[in-house]
């Protein structure tokens, strides 16, 4: 999806994740894209650029090994190259922040800042004598653990055994949205009442997204790509581009800033009043404010 694609415009990719889709980005779009509507400035406007990951919805379902974040990054890449766009910025929550930080990784003279509302939860940075974790990472690390043992059955499952538990879904709609829907109530920011955040429109949506395209058990499968290719770095191993960071409260398990600045070179931090895992879903306002905020200095570097 490319919308209002000019010259002088800002081009931003911005990546989606699990159990989501290109639906959740959708209120946002316009934010970014027509700011003069909303009574915001107009010289702050993006060209959008929001692309299905592969597996997920109308996108293609890969049919060899190998799509990983690194993998797609590589198509996102190439897809800004035949859009006109040789150099550009990046955003993403869950599976989208690691494909924008592979992005910024490995294709630093093209992407000129990336902003992030979820550390990966792959990231592992270098940790050696010199650099021992403090109390703030070790509590972090403790709370993930325990957050993967309470809450971590999806994930587990998803990496190591998709399509058992995909056909099942793929045959019982009901199924399917309690698979779904548990995981949009759990994350959001609704306190245990998902229709406090989300219509049951919108709820049916991205489930009925999933099921009139099969696609439950092609979107699982990047558990497992993902697991053996993990964003882990090594000594020395930087992410130099500049990055922001939105922190939704009810995101968790989400590190603190020091652990990800072992790797990230974050410029802005910003700890937001309410929000969660759907950032661009529950809060697109914030969340495009953000964006405008720390993507405007940038906007005096050369997109040709």
């Amino acid at each position: 999806m490319c919308v209002d694609q000019g010259s002088g415009r800002w081009p931003i990719i911005i990546t989606h994740g699990w159990p989501g889709s290109f639906l959740e980005i959708l209120k946002l779009i316009r934010l970014l894209a027509n700011p003069q509507q909303v009574g915001w400035n107009a010289d702050d406007a993006f060209d959008v650029i929001v692309p299905s990951l592969p597996g997920f919805g109308f996108s293609g379902r890969p049919s060899t090994p190998g799509w990983n974040t690194f993998k797609i990054a590589e198509v996102w890449a190439e897809l800004m190259r035949q859009l006109g766009y040789e150099k550009f910025v990046a955003q993403g929550g869950d599976f989208g922040a690691n494909v924008s930080t592979v992005l910024a990784w490995k294709y630093p003279q093209r992407v000129m800042a990336f902003h992030l509302n979820y550390i990966p939860g792959s990231y592992f940075p270098f940790v050696g004598a010199s650099s021992p974790t403090n109390e703030e990472e070790k509590a972090f690390l403790a709370s993930a653990e325990r957050w993967v043992d309470e809450k971590g059955a999806y994930w587990h499952v998803q990496r190591t055994q998709p399509q058992t538990v995909a056909a099942a879904l793929n045959d019982s709609p009901m199924g399917l949205a309690a698979w779904l829907i548990d995981k949009y109530r759990d994350w959001a920011d609704c306190d245990g009442d998902v229709e406090r955040r989300f219509t049951k429109d919108e709820l049916l949506a991205h489930v009925t997204l999933y099921w009139l395209t099969e696609t439950i058990g092609s979107s699982m499968r990047l558990y497992v790509e993902s697991s053996k290719a993990p964003l882990h770095f090594a000594k020395g191993e930087r992410v130099e581009v500049p990055c922001g960071v939105a922190r939704f409260p009810k995101e968790d398990p989400m590190p603190p800033r020091c652990w990800a600045e072992r790797v990230y070179n974050i410029q802005r931090w910003t700890e937001m009043p309410r929000g969660g895992h759907f950032a661009a879903w529950e809060e697109p306002e914030l969340l495009a404010q953000d964006l405008r905020e720390f993507f405007r200095p940038f906007r005096t570097l050369s997109t040709a």
